[in-house]
Protein backbone atom coordinates (compact mmCIF):
# COMPACT_ATOMS: atom_id res chain seq x y z
CA UNK A 1 0.00 0.00 0.00
CA UNK A 2 2.95 2.45 1.02
CA UNK A 3 4.50 1.56 -2.37
CA UNK A 4 1.51 2.74 -4.41
CA UNK A 5 0.93 5.80 -2.58
CA UNK A 6 4.89 6.48 -3.40
CA UNK A 7 4.77 5.77 -6.70
CA UNK A 8 1.94 7.91 -7.27
CA UNK A 9 3.40 11.03 -5.63
CA UNK A 10 6.25 10.02 -8.11
CA UNK A 11 4.30 10.63 -11.23
CA UNK A 12 2.65 13.09 -9.75
CA UNK A 13 5.89 15.38 -8.96
CA UNK A 14 7.39 14.28 -12.24
CA UNK A 15 4.17 15.43 -13.93
CA UNK A 16 4.50 18.63 -12.15
CA UNK A 17 7.98 19.06 -13.23
CA UNK A 18 7.53 18.10 -17.04
CA UNK A 19 4.41 21.25 -16.63
CA UNK A 20 7.01 23.78 -15.34
CA UNK A 21 9.84 23.05 -17.88
CA UNK A 22 7.42 23.33 -21.00
CA UNK A 23 5.88 26.51 -19.43
CA UNK A 24 9.95 27.71 -18.92
CA UNK A 25 10.53 26.85 -22.49
CA UNK A 26 7.62 29.11 -23.44
CA UNK A 27 8.10 31.75 -21.55
CA UNK A 28 11.75 31.76 -22.85
CA UNK A 29 10.87 31.81 -26.48
CA UNK A 30 12.67 34.56 -28.27
CA UNK A 31 10.04 37.01 -30.80
CA UNK A 32 12.66 38.47 -34.35
CA UNK A 33 11.43 40.94 -36.19
CA UNK A 34 10.38 39.50 -39.34
CA UNK A 35 12.78 39.76 -42.63
CA UNK A 36 9.67 41.45 -45.31
CA UNK A 37 6.37 42.35 -42.49
CA UNK A 38 3.66 42.92 -43.37
CA UNK A 39 1.57 45.89 -44.13
CA UNK A 40 -2.35 46.57 -44.55
CA UNK A 41 -3.33 49.44 -46.34
CA UNK A 42 -6.84 50.54 -46.86
CA UNK A 43 -8.32 52.93 -48.71
CA UNK A 44 -11.26 53.90 -50.64
CA UNK A 45 -11.42 55.84 -54.39
CA UNK A 46 -14.86 57.56 -55.17
CA UNK A 47 -17.42 54.61 -53.43
CA UNK A 48 -15.03 51.89 -53.82
CA UNK A 49 -13.24 50.46 -51.01
CA UNK A 50 -9.62 48.89 -51.82
CA UNK A 51 -7.31 47.16 -49.68
CA UNK A 52 -3.88 45.83 -50.34
CA UNK A 53 -2.17 43.49 -47.87
CA UNK A 54 0.92 42.64 -48.55
CA UNK A 55 4.64 41.72 -47.28
CA UNK A 56 8.13 44.38 -47.47
CA UNK A 57 11.41 42.98 -48.34
CA UNK A 58 14.67 45.05 -48.93
CA UNK A 59 17.29 46.26 -50.89
CA UNK A 60 19.83 45.29 -47.91
CA UNK A 61 22.46 45.94 -50.82
CA UNK A 62 21.27 43.92 -53.69
CA UNK A 63 20.91 44.19 -56.82
CA UNK A 64 17.28 43.78 -57.14
CA UNK A 65 15.60 43.55 -60.54
CA UNK A 66 17.45 41.80 -62.97
CA UNK A 67 19.54 39.72 -60.14
CA UNK A 68 17.62 39.12 -57.01
CA UNK A 69 14.11 39.30 -59.22
CA UNK A 70 14.96 38.13 -62.62
CA UNK A 71 13.86 39.87 -65.73
CA UNK A 72 10.77 38.00 -67.58
CA UNK A 73 9.87 35.27 -64.99
CA UNK A 74 6.74 35.14 -62.66
CA UNK A 75 7.54 37.38 -59.03
CA UNK A 76 5.32 37.03 -56.18
CA UNK A 77 5.04 40.70 -55.76
CA UNK A 78 6.49 41.40 -52.36
CA UNK A 79 7.07 38.53 -50.14
CA UNK A 80 6.29 35.39 -48.08
CA UNK A 81 2.45 34.55 -49.11
CA UNK A 82 0.95 36.03 -51.71
CA UNK A 83 0.10 39.57 -52.05
CA UNK A 84 -3.98 40.24 -52.20
CA UNK A 85 -5.71 43.32 -53.40
CA UNK A 86 -9.64 43.33 -53.04
CA UNK A 87 -12.35 45.41 -54.35
CA UNK A 88 -15.98 46.23 -53.12
CA UNK A 89 -16.98 46.98 -56.27
CA UNK A 90 -16.37 46.36 -59.88
CA UNK A 91 -13.75 48.58 -61.41
CA UNK A 92 -11.14 48.76 -64.47
CA UNK A 93 -7.63 47.70 -64.65
CA UNK A 94 -5.62 49.94 -66.86
CA UNK A 95 -9.25 50.14 -69.24
CA UNK A 96 -9.78 46.30 -68.57
CA UNK A 97 -12.59 45.10 -66.54
CA UNK A 98 -12.15 43.60 -63.17
CA UNK A 99 -15.11 42.30 -61.19
CA UNK A 100 -15.32 43.03 -57.41
CA UNK A 101 -13.16 40.68 -55.54
CA UNK A 102 -10.16 39.64 -53.61
CA UNK A 103 -6.95 38.82 -55.97
CA UNK A 104 -3.28 37.49 -55.30
CA UNK A 105 -1.44 40.41 -57.50
CA UNK A 106 1.68 38.32 -59.83
CA UNK A 107 3.68 39.86 -61.77
CA UNK A 108 6.36 39.58 -64.66
CA UNK A 109 8.70 42.45 -64.39
CA UNK A 110 11.09 43.60 -67.83
CA UNK A 111 13.46 45.90 -68.31
CA UNK A 112 11.16 47.66 -70.59
CA UNK A 113 7.27 46.26 -69.97
CA UNK A 114 6.23 44.80 -67.04
CA UNK A 115 3.08 42.28 -66.48
CA UNK A 116 0.85 42.55 -63.50
CA UNK A 117 -1.59 39.26 -63.14
CA UNK A 118 -4.55 39.52 -60.61
CA UNK A 119 -5.15 35.59 -59.79
CA UNK A 120 -8.28 34.49 -58.07
CA UNK A 121 -5.95 32.10 -55.54
CA UNK A 122 -5.14 34.00 -52.64
CA UNK A 123 -4.04 31.21 -50.94
CA UNK A 124 -0.60 30.58 -52.00
CA UNK A 125 2.82 31.90 -51.39
CA UNK A 126 5.97 31.86 -53.41
CA UNK A 127 4.98 31.05 -57.31
CA UNK A 128 5.07 27.06 -57.08
CA UNK A 129 1.49 27.06 -56.87
CA UNK A 130 0.52 29.64 -59.32
CA UNK A 131 -2.28 28.34 -62.11
CA UNK A 132 -2.45 30.44 -65.20
CA UNK A 133 -5.89 28.91 -65.55
CA UNK A 134 -7.06 30.61 -62.59
CA UNK A 135 -5.91 34.58 -63.75
CA UNK A 136 -8.93 37.14 -63.99
CA UNK A 137 -6.70 39.94 -65.49
CA UNK A 138 -3.27 40.79 -67.13
CA UNK A 139 -2.24 44.08 -67.93
CA UNK A 140 0.66 45.45 -69.29
CA UNK A 141 2.42 48.52 -68.36
CA UNK A 142 5.65 50.54 -68.75
CA UNK A 143 7.64 50.69 -65.48
CA UNK A 144 9.72 54.40 -64.37
CA UNK A 145 13.26 55.00 -62.83
CA UNK A 146 13.39 56.49 -59.44
CA UNK A 147 16.58 59.11 -59.66
CA UNK A 148 19.14 58.96 -56.43
CA UNK A 149 18.99 56.17 -53.74
CA UNK A 150 15.45 55.35 -54.56
CA UNK A 151 13.32 53.09 -52.30
CA UNK A 152 15.20 50.68 -49.64
CA UNK A 153 11.51 48.89 -48.87
CA UNK A 154 9.25 47.20 -51.12
CA UNK A 155 6.32 49.68 -51.32
CA UNK A 156 2.71 49.49 -52.43
CA UNK A 157 0.23 52.35 -52.54
CA UNK A 158 -2.66 53.78 -54.19
CA UNK A 159 -2.07 57.46 -54.86
CA UNK A 160 -2.97 60.25 -57.26
CA UNK A 161 -6.94 59.51 -56.23
CA UNK A 162 -10.12 61.31 -57.54
CA UNK A 163 -13.60 60.55 -57.45
CA UNK A 164 -13.50 58.14 -60.81
CA UNK A 165 -9.74 56.75 -60.98
CA UNK A 166 -6.47 56.33 -58.84
CA UNK A 167 -3.12 54.73 -59.44
CA UNK A 168 -2.01 51.52 -57.99
CA UNK A 169 2.37 52.23 -57.31
CA UNK A 170 4.71 49.55 -56.74
CA UNK A 171 7.64 51.04 -56.35
CA UNK A 172 11.02 49.02 -54.88
CA UNK A 173 14.62 49.80 -55.01
CA UNK A 174 14.80 52.17 -58.33
CA UNK A 175 11.72 51.23 -60.38
CA UNK A 176 8.35 52.43 -59.69
CA UNK A 177 4.96 50.57 -61.80
CA UNK A 178 2.40 53.12 -62.21
CA UNK A 179 -1.38 50.86 -63.19
CA UNK A 180 -4.44 53.14 -63.85
CA UNK A 181 -7.90 51.96 -61.54
CA UNK A 182 -10.67 53.18 -62.90
CA UNK A 183 -13.91 53.08 -60.31
CA UNK A 184 -17.66 53.28 -61.25
CA UNK A 185 -18.39 56.52 -58.71
CA UNK A 186 -20.33 58.73 -61.21
CA UNK A 187 -22.90 55.69 -62.37
CA UNK A 188 -23.46 54.91 -58.55
CA UNK A 189 -24.02 58.65 -57.32
CA UNK A 190 -25.95 58.72 -60.30
CA UNK A 191 -28.16 55.76 -59.45
CA UNK A 192 -28.49 56.62 -55.96
CA UNK A 193 -29.61 60.63 -56.53
CA UNK A 194 -32.67 58.98 -59.28
CA UNK A 195 -33.29 57.12 -56.12
CA UNK A 196 -33.51 59.25 -53.67
CA UNK A 197 -34.67 62.04 -55.49
CA UNK A 198 -37.87 60.33 -56.39
CA UNK A 199 -39.35 61.38 -53.97
CA UNK A 200 -36.89 63.35 -51.95
CA UNK A 201 -38.07 65.31 -48.37
CA UNK A 202 -34.95 65.61 -46.75
CA UNK A 203 -32.58 68.60 -47.00
CA UNK A 204 -30.25 66.54 -46.40
CA UNK A 205 -30.41 64.29 -49.95
CA UNK A 206 -31.35 67.72 -51.99
CA UNK A 207 -27.79 69.22 -50.12
CA UNK A 208 -25.56 65.69 -51.14
CA UNK A 209 -27.03 65.96 -54.61
CA UNK A 210 -26.39 69.23 -55.49
CA UNK A 211 -22.85 69.36 -53.99
CA UNK A 212 -22.35 66.30 -56.05
CA UNK A 213 -23.79 68.32 -59.49
CA UNK A 214 -21.65 71.39 -58.76
CA UNK A 215 -18.21 69.79 -57.86
CA UNK A 216 -18.68 67.06 -60.79
CA UNK A 217 -19.34 70.36 -63.24
CA UNK A 218 -23.27 68.57 -64.31
CA UNK A 219 -26.11 70.57 -64.70
CA UNK A 220 -26.31 74.00 -62.32
CA UNK A 221 -29.75 74.90 -62.79
CA UNK A 222 -30.15 71.41 -61.25
CA UNK A 223 -28.07 71.91 -58.40
CA UNK A 224 -29.42 75.57 -57.53
CA UNK A 225 -32.88 73.89 -57.88
CA UNK A 226 -32.00 71.17 -55.65
CA UNK A 227 -30.08 73.21 -53.13
CA UNK A 228 -32.90 76.11 -53.00
CA UNK A 229 -35.02 73.11 -51.65
CA UNK A 230 -32.14 71.87 -49.34
CA UNK A 231 -32.48 75.48 -47.91
CA UNK A 232 -36.28 75.72 -47.97
CA UNK A 233 -36.42 72.51 -45.65
CA UNK A 234 -34.36 73.86 -42.83
CA UNK A 235 -30.20 73.79 -44.30
CA UNK A 236 -29.98 77.23 -44.17
CA UNK A 237 -26.38 77.17 -42.98
CA UNK A 238 -23.59 79.80 -43.99
CA UNK A 239 -21.92 76.88 -46.07
CA UNK A 240 -24.79 76.32 -48.09
CA UNK A 241 -25.46 79.47 -48.84
CA UNK A 242 -22.01 80.22 -50.19
CA UNK A 243 -22.20 76.73 -52.50
CA UNK A 244 -24.90 78.70 -54.14
CA UNK A 245 -22.73 81.99 -54.22
CA UNK A 246 -20.33 79.88 -55.46
CA UNK A 247 -22.76 77.78 -58.59
CA UNK A 248 -24.02 81.55 -59.51
CA UNK A 249 -20.70 82.69 -59.78
CA UNK A 250 -19.88 79.64 -62.20
CA UNK A 251 -23.15 80.63 -63.93
CA UNK A 252 -22.02 84.07 -64.70
CA UNK A 253 -24.70 85.54 -62.37
CA UNK A 254 -22.28 88.03 -60.51
CA UNK A 255 -25.12 90.20 -59.44
CA UNK A 256 -26.47 87.08 -57.57
CA UNK A 257 -23.51 85.52 -56.65
CA UNK A 258 -22.18 88.48 -54.57
CA UNK A 259 -25.54 89.38 -53.02
CA UNK A 260 -25.93 85.52 -52.20
CA UNK A 261 -21.96 85.51 -50.54
CA UNK A 262 -22.81 88.84 -48.50
CA UNK A 263 -25.76 86.66 -47.38
CA UNK A 264 -23.51 83.81 -46.52
CA UNK A 265 -20.80 86.24 -44.93
CA UNK A 266 -23.52 87.58 -42.34
CA UNK A 267 -24.14 83.90 -41.28
CA UNK A 268 -20.78 83.25 -40.81
CA UNK A 269 -20.10 86.75 -38.44
CA UNK A 270 -22.76 85.44 -36.74
CA UNK A 271 -21.25 82.24 -36.03
CA UNK A 272 -17.99 83.46 -35.75
CA UNK A 273 -16.47 81.45 -38.48
CA UNK A 274 -13.81 83.68 -39.53
CA UNK A 275 -12.80 81.21 -42.90
CA UNK A 276 -15.79 81.33 -44.64
CA UNK A 277 -15.95 85.14 -43.83
CA UNK A 278 -12.54 85.10 -45.58
CA UNK A 279 -13.90 82.73 -48.78
CA UNK A 280 -16.71 85.19 -49.25
CA UNK A 281 -15.03 88.08 -48.79
CA UNK A 282 -12.82 86.18 -51.40
CA UNK A 283 -15.89 85.59 -54.05
CA UNK A 284 -17.03 88.68 -53.86
CA UNK A 285 -14.08 90.69 -54.85
CA UNK A 286 -13.64 88.23 -57.73
CA UNK A 287 -16.98 89.20 -58.78
CA UNK A 288 -16.71 92.81 -59.13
Amino acid sequence: MFSKIKNNKMLIISTLLALNLTINLNAQQIRTPAASPTAELKLTVGLTDISIVYSRPSVKGREIFGDLVPYDKLWRTGANMATKISFSEDVKIEGKSLAAGTYAIFSIPGEDEWTLIFNSDTNQSGTGSYDESLDALRVTVKPGQLEGEGVETFMMDINAIRNDNAYLLLVWANTIVSVKIDVNTDEQVMAAIKTAMDPASEAGKYWAAANYYFESGKDLDQAIEWLDKSIALGNNQFWVVHLKAKMLQKKGDCTEAIATAEESKKMAQDAGNDDYVALNDKLIASCK
